[in-house]
């Protein structure tokens, strides 16, 4: 199981919940004639939203696809020259490795953006997409969450902020 959340083209889905559920419904059942890990084609702010994402939680799939084979091995440091060992000069710190945790299986449609997280990165996943929609401009979704909060407006995200 994953932790899902859906971001979507606030014009292009329905506004009332009973209808945005019927319309993810028919999303969800990955009938549309396109390839879903290509951004290619998405609406509205869709594909700034996804540019902002992969940063962080690069994809598992498509053409930005985190190379797991290729990862830098963390007991791997580079090797220090005699002249710093002499002189004790320090080298740079091995950078943190990355956290394969938080490669995240997109599906990118045309106008929604589903997205399934490790359920270890949850916390920082919500408030990443969260954030990245408001500013974005897209709508949110938590599709993970019984009765999960459908946004479409700013309003929307600052009312559920306290803002």
């Amino acid at each position: 199981m994953s932790y899902d959340l859906l971001v979507f083209d606030p014009n292009t889905a329905p506004r009332k919940r009973d209808e945005f559920m019927k319309w993810y419904e028919s999303l969800t059942r990955w009938e549309e004639q396109r390839d879903y890990d290509s951004p290619q084609g998405m609406t509205g702010n869709l594909p700034l939203f996804f540019e902002r994402m992969r940063q962080e939680f690069p994809p598992m799939n498509g053409p930005f696809a985190y190379a797991f084979d290729q990862a830098e091995d963390p007991n791997t440091t580079s090797s220090t020259s005699l002249w710093k060992k002499l002189f004790g000069l320090k080298a740079k710190p091995a950078p943190e490795p990355f956290n394969e945790a938080l490669v995240t299986d997109y599906s990118l449609a045309e106008s929604a953006i589903y997205m399934a997280f490790a359920w270890s990165v949850s916390d920082k996943a919500y408030n990443r997409v969260f954030n990245n929609a408001l500013s974005a401009g897209v709508g949110f979704f938590d599709v993970s969450a019984d009765n999960g909060v459908i946004l479409h407006d700013p309003g929307q995200f600052e009312d559920l902020m306290g803002l």
